[in-house]
């Protein structure tokens, strides 16, 4: 009775605090995937509370394995409450759009002056039809790696920030040296598609989903070369005996290899474990074709949208900005993360961990001045796939020229745009 009567005295007077806050604060529902193995979510929460403590941020983990179309099953059911997403690909982005399960964010990122420069053309990769339902929340870029110990040996000059695809394989066929299983190979493209085609997409005029591919003859040609020459491992023996692209690398058996940003972590780890054997290592940024400046390359992104039937929109939208801004990308650096904006105190962040190369050529790796999206938002992506994979493969294993592989490219792509 006197817990009550005290209860109704502080209502009386204004001088419940605690109630009073609970009843202010809005709750958002942000949807991701791999919460307990994912190392930025709570602290990149703990900091949006801080600054916003009339927003609370609660989340629902959908699962990786399944997250885009558990994302979509939740959105379009019409009773979610779900109101912030990660976007995990571009074709999971493109669904969505296509969906109006996206609400537009032109109109916010004009009145909150979001710089979409210094995203590094990601921004205009997530344009449809003039409009942007994301902001660039993770991302990796391609950039190249290498064993400063075999350029020593050989006498050659490491790679820069500045090299030409050219001036990359003059330098493997430099450094190339000796025979069978103690050969050391100049370069090491692995099997992926993308390790051959990347350079030629950095024109910004030509793209993977358009349905012709004569524009990627010099990418082949110039990898094949290398190939025949013994500068770099065949594809087929590759292919065959599955080898990850770190093995090599690990083992000092090659020179350079051109790989995504999400493999620094992981060297630097190696590296103090004694399982990476490639202890006096650097890394450049991605070389580039001639006519093309440096610091363009390829990227992967993780966006972040705003759900269209969010019921907390202002909210929504400031942990959305909140996230994917420089002070989100702050957040998500310190825990060894690339976050997609890339500031100058992200990356002295990044750069100044333990086991990071201490030259600066590395340092500068990563700053990158035009970043391009392997594969462009487009509904078919999935069945464009296909078709370049199996063309791929051919040309590499030599079952068919270049000019005849890009042939089938053009006719098998077109068949299914036109589908």
């Amino acid at each position: 009775m006197k817990n009550l009567l005290k209860l109704t005295l502080l209502a009386t007077v204004g001088l419940m605090p605690l109630a009073a806050q609970a009843q202010d604060k809005t709750t958002i529902n942000w949807a991701l995937w791999d919460w307990d193995a994912t190392a930025y979510y709570q602290p990149i929460i703990d900091a949006f509370e801080a600054k916003y403590p009339d927003i609370e941020v609660e989340h629902t983990d959908l699962g990786s394995a399944d997250f885009p179309a558990m994302l979509m099953t939740q959105l379009s059911g019409g009773g979610s409450d779900l109101d912030v997403v990660l976007v995990k690909d571009t074709p999971s982005y493109a669904n969505l759009v296509r969906t109006n399960l996206l609400t537009p964010l032109n109109d916010d990122i004009a009145e909150n002056g979001i710089d979409t420069e210094a995203y590094g053309g990601l921004i205009e990769a997530l344009t449809v039809d003039g409009n942007v339902y994301a902001l660039p929340f993770r991302s990796d870029v391609w950039i190249l790696y290498y064993n400063k110990d075999l350029f020593d040996e050989a006498g050659v000059e490491y790679p820069t920030n500045d090299m030409t695809w050219d001036e990359f394989a003059e330098k493997a066929r430099a450094v190339t040296s000796g025979f069978g299983a103690n050969k050391t190979y100049g370069g090491l493209f692995h099997t992926w598609r993308s390790t051959v085609q990347l350079p030629c997409i950095m024109d910004g005029e030509h793209t993977l989903d358009g349905g012709s591919y004569e524009f990627l003859a010099p990418c082949y040609e110039r990898v094949l070369s290398l190939q025949e020459d013994g500068a770099v491992q065949s594809y087929a023996q590759l292919k065959t005996s599955g080898t990850h692209y770190s093995g090599p690398f690990y083992n000092g058996a090659v020179a350079m290899m051109p790989m995504g940003s999400w493999f620094i972590g992981t060297q630097i780890q190696k590296v103090e474990s004694g399982e990476s054997l490639a202890t006096n290592w650097g890394i450049a940024r991605y070389p580039h074709m001639e006519g093309i400046e440096a610091g363009t390359t390829a990227a992967t992104v993780t966006s972040v949208g705003v759900a269209a039937n969010s019921e907390n929109k202002d909210a929504a939208m400031k942990f959305a900005n909140f996230i994917a801004g420089p002070e989100g990308a702050k957040v998500i650096a310190e825990t060894g993360t690339f976050p997609a904006l890339m500031t100058d105190e992200v990356l002295a962040t990044i750069t100044s961990k333990d086991g990071f190369p201490t030259d600066e050529t590395s340092k500068g790796a990563l700053k990158t001045v035009k970043s391009y999206l392997e594969m462009p938002v487009n509904l078919k992506a999935a069945d464009i796939e296909v078709v370049l994979n199996r063309a791929h493969d051919n040309i590499m294993t030599d079952n068919i020229s270049v000019e005849d592989g890009l042939k089938n490219m053009d006719e098998g792509v077109q068949q299914e745009l036109n589908k």
